[in-house]
């Protein structure tokens, strides 16, 4: 049974909103980030990458980044950019994208859920991107950005989402890419005690995105334990920002995949060594996007070819090696490619699906050779990896649109 908690919320004052609410952190490098502040001083990024407020011969993970950051923090709750709730709530946050919705619950999930299971990875994380999270966490005393998390849908809880959603939003307004967030609050006694119920019967819960973040609030959440020995499982640092999404509102997009080489092969070679586990049909210059799981799209030299997975190689039990990703991977980019490990071969280079199928035109026109169009992993897929307790391969997901930062802010203490 999964615990999802109400909490009080620290958040906008409803006028700065929309030019505080920033894209996640690890969205930017650290250029970039500087830039988006520039553009928008307001920017939640002050805080997320307070690197950004000093010169660039201080380092991206001195002490002084994160006392800043929590100088910015406080100093905006000071100053009345952010208020606290003086009660614990659930809030509603709805992305509209391309006229396409999708509306999740934001609550705090538990850190013994995710210690036990209840809320399923399906990614490894690297220590060094947790360290920092850890020590922003930990030095602001709140997490700042919200876990993507989804669950198979409850009808009771869509009831009240749906209801919700009738009233007049806390929240709504459209950031800078075109993207409408709107946000309602849930303080209903009798609703907050329906929806945690209604959570208490989920066994499964699942991380679509935000791996890092979950591990690294957790991670603090274990050192405050081991500093407060008398500590009752009610305190704050117990739990962590997420929000929770049904299944049947979330839309995953391609992860699409581009080479610098034919790893020495002609053209004609290359197509050949393709053909041995996949059939290849022209599809002249038109791009090509693939319409079903087991087809690929491949644009060499200006011209696009379908590729379809052969049969014997499509039927695969594994909830692994049957992704598109991993039939890629195993019977094409390793096998022929040589991309034997994709999260360090520097000749490969991962393209979300949402800059779209001109971008992978454009760089075989500029610094690589080949690309390829996927079909979206499925959150089914994405579901029966999580309950083989594996693990995905590198860049097999990618979601939009991008929760924000600073819309909602959890405090530890």
């Amino acid at each position: 049974m999964a615990t999802v908690r109400p909490f009080r919320c620290i958040r906008p004052v409803k006028e700065y909103a929309g030019r505080i609410a920033a894209l996640p952190y690890d969205v930017y490098n650290r250029s970039e980030a500087k830039q988006e502040i520039e553009r928008e001083p307001l920017s939640f990024l002050r805080i997320d990458r307070a690197e950004t407020n000093f010169g660039d011969d201080v380092d991206t993970y001195d002490d002084r980044v994160y006392a800043k950051a929590k100088e910015l923090l406080d100093g905006m709750i000071k100053d009345g950019y952010f208020m606290i709730d003086d009660e614990e709530c659930y809030y509603i946050y709805e992305l509209v994208m391309d006229g396409r919705s999708q509306t999740g619950l934001v609550a705090c999930a538990s850190v013994d859920d995710y210690l036990n299971n209840i809320i399923k990875k399906h990614e490894n994380t690297r220590e060094d991107k947790e360290i920092d999270r850890i020590r922003h966490v930990d030095t602001c005393n709140a997490q700042t950005g919200p876990i993507f998390l989804a669950y198979r849908s409850v009808k009771t809880i869509d009831e009240i989402i749906d209801n919700a959603k009738t009233k007049e939003p806390l929240y709504y307004f459209t950031s800078a890419d075109g993207i409408g967030h709107h946000v309602w609050k849930i303080s209903d006694r009798g609703q907050i005690d329906t929806i945690q119920k209604s959570f208490a019967g989920i066994d499964d819960i699942y991380i679509a995105d935000g791996h890092h973040r979950a591990a690294s609030a957790v991670k603090v959440g274990l050192k405050r334990r081991e500093a407060n020995p008398g500590y009752t499982g009610k305190e704050e640092f117990n739990f962590f920002l997420s929000v929770l999404f049904p299944h049947d509102q979330l839309k995953i997009l391609p992860y699409n995949r581009t080479v610098a080489d034919l790893n020495g092969y002609t053209k004609e070679e290359f197509i050949n060594k393709v053909r041995a586990n996949f059939i290849v049909e022209e599809m002249g210059r038109e791009p090509y996007a693939p319409k079903e799981k087991g087809e690929f799209g491949m644009l060499l030299d200006g011209q696009w070819y379908r590729l379809i997975a052969r049969n014997e190689i499509k039927k695969n039990d594994d909830p692994v090696k049957s992704l598109d990703v991993s039939i890629l991977q195993d019977y094409l980019l390793g096998p022929v490619l040589g991309i034997k490990d994709p999260r360090k071969d520097k000749r490969i280079d991962f393209i979300g699906g949402i800059r779209g199928l001109k971008e992978l035109e454009r760089r075989t026109s500029e610094d690589m050779k080949v690309a390829f169009s996927m079909y979206p992993t499925s959150i089914d897929e994405l579901f029966a990896v999580s309950d083989a307790g594996k693990l995905m391969p590198p860049k097999s997901t990618w979601f939009e649109p991008k929760l924000r930062s600073g819309l909602f802010i959890h405090a530890l203490s």
